[in-house]
């Protein structure tokens, strides 16, 4: 049986080896949270232990951890695309890549298939092989050691000096692996990774794995129906960390207010104790200057901590200080031995609630200006690259935007510790994108997908909706049951925030509304629908999203609407692919979303896209998907002139935000009179 045999019969079998075990951790406590007016439609939820996976906190340093980066350049080995399983049977793991085969460099973190000039690395389909050495200090002998990655697409197996320490499926994720007992601590270290990059009918996403003849050869080819390209390889940080013995596993926290004081309700869990022995906690609360502003201490794993005159977390435009953040500190120690494990969390006080018209931060109506955004970038792919990273937020402040949805797939945890700095609002969504044939293996990963996304931001103040699909294949009946039990299960691990799903079938067809607590739909009036039809995006974009709400009774957002253009390209009167069309297009449907507004239930408008970006090579597609306002190398089109104008006029209206002074050019001086906002 080839190894991709064996992935689909683990899929097949449910989830495999890969599957970590399930276990309880933390009661009712997310549950707990206030929901309304819904909670009654789902009483068998209430009160109910939530199902989590342990505990995986983000490597920081601390007096306690150290933490070093294996970023670099790696040896690269592709194996052979006809017979993708020889690394595997030979055992390329236990060996030096170079004594294989001849291994380039490949720089970490990055996406292999945009870095060389290959077409057929770019393409390529199967497994590709990574290593590299380090040394660790004797110190860490004393120490648990772990490795961590921040995403590897889309199988990942990594071995330390031969040994498996880590598996791990789903792109976009991270893992870790206790690699204590297989370093050499007086010598060198070798990493080894096998990455596979085929989709199949039961991963998340999905693909199809075909074989062609080619004028090469027989190959194998990888075909998916998401609109964005299947970039693979180490695209997020890997880091060496260490802890003491008994450590901090996991942090949970919930917030609530109470007129002007806040409280941090908080679930600590540690690590490495031996039989018999109870830790011993100190959790404090620290403002921005470095002030304790509450602290508890004892052997409770649980507590609560009360904030006189709290500063809250607000987003964007919303209050005073957006993005304030608290640090928790959690100190762990066990009596009659020496030494403590720190590890500091950011917080955010703030509350999330809603109603069938509204979504509510700290009590005041949240209104979405924001995008659909894509981890995507030239040569880097869908690797973390902290100069784009920070090129775009300060395009999304320079255009006025207040929220982004990671569609589609959770972005890094460096990107978000920036939206929760900076305050804006995110529809965190999980990699399940065009899903169908709703199999009971896909549902298992596909549940699993969002147990490892809820683990991971749960504590994020930024996180305010989680979106639990990108245009599902609803409009089957099987999708009823199917999403009914993908809702249940976020549910169940968190009711502290609303749920969502990006639906493109139509209001007559989709089965999958009745479970989530906010409507999102997706349409291209004047693109795919009806395209150079400028004329009927106004009435089409008003009827669809209020018959949304007349037959849900729930809050809608458009989360998808846009259209492709080249820039540079412009026809008068404005004509398709031009940036005039563009531009105008966008124009009609702010006049749906402000008459949309005025009725009560609208809570936001999403471009698609923030910015250009890669997909599969198809005739459709000019070097990638141009629906962007920004090109992919992040400068304007004419139309982000006018987003900026609208998304800013709606700050001005909403939160009294002054409006920039360059948002109009001078003219003349009757014009500059006029507000053309």
């Amino acid at each position: 049986m080839s190894v991709l045999d064996n992935e689909i019969d683990q899929s097949e079998n449910g989830a495999g080896a890969l599957l970590p075990t399930l276990m309880t951790l933390l009661g009712t406590f997310l549950a707990s949270a206030n929901r309304t007016p819904n909670t009654a439609t789902y009483p068998s939820l209430i009160g109910n232990g939530n199902a989590t996976l342990p505990g995986l906190l983000y490597p920081r340093e601390s007096e306690s951890r150290q933490v070093v980066s294996l970023n670099g350049m790696w040896d690269f080995l592709v194996s052979p695309p006809t017979d993708p399983e020889v690394g595997y049977r030979e055992g390329w793991y236990e060996k030096d890549l170079n004594k294989v085969g001849k291994p380039m460099k490949m720089p970490v973190p990055s996406s292999y298939n945009d870095v060389t000039t290959s077409s057929a690395l770019r393409d390529h389909v199967g497994v590709v092989w990574y290593q590299r050495t380090f040394y660790t200090p004797s110190s860490w002998a004393e120490m648990r050691t772990f490795v961590w990655f921040g995403s590897v697409d889309y199988i990942a197996h990594v071995w330390i000096n031969g040994k498996l320490v880590a598996s791990h499926e789903l792109g976009h994720l991270p893992f870790e692996g206790d690699i204590g007992g297989v370093l050499n601590p007086a010598g060198k270290n070798y990493i080894t990774v096998a990455i596979d990059n085929r989709l199949l009918i039961n991963t998340v996403p999905q693909g199809t794995i075909s074989k062609i003849n080619t004028d090469e050869g027989e190959i194998f080819e990888q075909t998916y129906t998401f609109d964005f390209f299947h970039y693979s390889g180490i695209q997020r940080p890997v880091l060496l960390y260490t802890t003491p013995r008994v450590y901090v596993s996991d942090i949970s926290v919930k917030t609530s207010i109470d007129g002007n004081s806040g409280t941090v309700e908080y679930v600590v869990e540690a690590r490495g104790l031996d039989q018999g022995e109870i830790p011993n906690f100190t959790v404090s609360l620290i403002d921005a200057d470095g002030l304790v502003v509450a602290e508890e201490s004892g052997k409770v794993i649980s507590g609560r901590l009360k904030v006189p005159s709290a500063n809250l977390w607000w987003g964007r435009d919303m209050g005073y200080e957006p993005g304030y953040l608290y640090t928790l500190e959690v100190r762990v120690s066990v009596t009659n031995t020496s030494g403590q494990d720190v590890y500091r969390l950011p917080v955010g006080i703030r509350t999330i609630t809603w109603t069938n018209t509204s979504l509510l931060l700290n009590g005041k109506p949240v209104y979405f200006r924001g995008f659909g955004r894509h981890e995507d970038s030239f040569i880097r792919g869908r690797a973390l690259d902290l100069p784009t990273m920070t090129r775009d937020y300060e395009l999304l402040k320079w255009v006025g935007a207040n929220g982004y949805r990671t569609s589609h797939y959770p972005y890094s945890e460096e990107v978000l510790d920036e939206a929760d700095r900076q305050g804006f609002l995110i529809i965190d969504e999980c990699p399940a994108v065009n899903i169908e044939n709703f199999s009971t293996p896909l549902l298992e990963l596909h549940k699993r997908s969002l147990s490892e996304l809820i683990r991971r931001d749960k504590n994020r103040p930024s996180v305010v909706v989680w979106s639990i699909a990108n245009e599902p294949r609803s409009q089957y009946n099987a999708a009823s049951d199917y999403f009914r039990q993908i809702a249940e299960h976020t549910r169940s691990l968190d009711l502290t925030r609303p749920i969502t799903l990006a639906i493109a079938q139509s209001v007559q067809a989709d089965k999958s509304a009745p479970y989530l607590d906010i409507i999102s739909f997706n349409r291209y009036n004047a693109w795919y629908s009806h395209p150079g039809r400028l004329d009927m995006i106004d009435i089409l974009v008003e009827a669809e999203a209020t018959a949304w709400n007349e037959k849900y009774n729930k809050p809608v957002i458009m989360t998808e609407y846009g259209a492709d253009t080249m820039p540079g390209l412009h026809e008068l009167p404005a004509y398709i692919w031009s940036e005039d069309y563009q531009t105008e297009l966008m124009s009609r449907h702010f006049k749906a979303f402000d008459r949309l507004r005025k009725k009560g239930f609208f809570i936001g408008e999403f471009i698609w896209n923030f910015a250009d970006f890669r997909t599969a090579q198809t005739y459709t597609r000019v070097g990638g998907n141009k629906k962007g306002i920004f090109t992919r190398d992040r400068q304007p089109k004419e139309v982000a002139h006018l987003v900026r104008k609208r998304y800013f006029s709606l700050a001005a209206e909403q939160y009294n935000v002054l409006i920039p002074k360059d948002l109009a050019l001078y003219v003349s001086s009757t014009h500059a009179g006029r507000s053309e906002l």
